[in-house]
């Protein structure tokens, strides 16, 4: 028996917030802002053309000028250098930064998947029991977590970066969730899993957002379509009786919705209930258009939503 897979796909739709927006798009490019500033960052599947005029672009406070294909790069800023700035979403407060790699510390169009994963913990939460217990996997600097464990749960947060997870802590002390129950492990996230598999260890909520392609601390290397199989069905394994969901996220470019909930009906057997998948995309502040910029699948104990 194996979980069915929806005959659909739906479109997760990032909208703006106080600290984030999609101001406009085309050209290759797209004009955000974060906090107080306006960014403007390249987006190759952006073939249209942009609704706001040449001033309105030329006056962002940041530009990313790409050197390759594989998001490396320099910022451009209007005046000087622009630090970390200080942002937010409902509860969870993070920093924001103009990384060498085009984002800005964060993945906005993941606000979609917060909203998820929160209400997903709130369900568990309030049918009592003990706290639920999640498992984020290349966690970065911790929105997700965090997310996670304002909502009730008990985080174990792995990333291999030991400035991403020190970046999370921050943002967890900005968050005012110091206190609460996050284990933060630096290693690389197969191994830890494999190791949790001898232990024993069982999960109610599994998070897999796996770059294209990483090292570990250790020299180890991730590479998505060889290693990705192995690693989903591992998490399945860590998955408790009775555990409420198993959500994949990918951003590369030949991976699909239906790819990644097919691996996922194939490495759940013998679980009921239903993977719905789709994609995440950011809308313009319009409303008019929108980006999509990654794919999903998940499963959860009671269906979709």
């Amino acid at each position: 028996m194996h979980p069915l897979v929806a005959p659909s796909p739906i479109v997760m739709r990032t909208t703006g917030w106080d600290d984030y927006a999609l101001l406009d798009s085309g050209g290759g490019r797209k004009l955000e802002r974060y906090g107080k500033f306006r960014v403007v960052r390249p987006e190759p599947q952006c073939f249209w053309s942009p609704r706001l005029a040449p001033a309105v672009w030329d006056a962002a406070d940041a530009v990313f000028d790409p050197s390759d294909e594989d998001e490396a790069g320099r910022w451009r800023f209007k005046g000087r250098a622009l630090e970390a700035f200080p942002l937010n979403w409902g509860d969870v407060r993070f920093t924001g930064a103009f990384t060498a790699f085009r984002h800005l510390n964060f993945f906005p169009e993941q606000a979609a998947n917060w909203t998820w994963l929160r209400d997903q913990v709130a369900a568990r939460v309030a049918k009592g029991g003990e706290p639920p217990k999640i498992l984020n996997l290349f966690g970065y600097t911790g929105v997700a977590s965090l997310v996670c464990a304002a909502a009730g749960a008990h985080v174990t947060h792995v990333d291999a970066s030991k400035k991403s997870v020190f970046t999370a802590r921050d943002n967890a002390g900005l968050s005012g969730l110091t206190e609460r129950p996050i284990r933060w492990i630096v290693e690389d996230a197969r191994r830890y899993v494999q190791r949790e598999i001898r232990r024993g260890s069982k999960y109610d909520g599994v998070i897999l957002d796996p770059p294209k392609f990483g090292r570990g601390p250790d020299g180890e290397v991730w590479k998505l379509f060889e290693d990705l199989p192995e690693m989903a069905a591992m998490c399945g394994q860590l998955l408790a009786p009775d555990a409420s969901f198993l959500m994949l996220n990918a951003y590369a470019a030949r991976v699909s919705g239906p790819a990644l909930a097919s691996l996922l009906s194939q490495v759940l057997e013998g679980r009921a209930s239903t993977i719905d998948w789709g994609e995440l995309s950011l809308m313009e502040e319009s409303g008019e258009r929108e980006i999509g910029l990654s794919f999903f699948a998940r499963w959860m104990a009671q269906g979709p939503r």
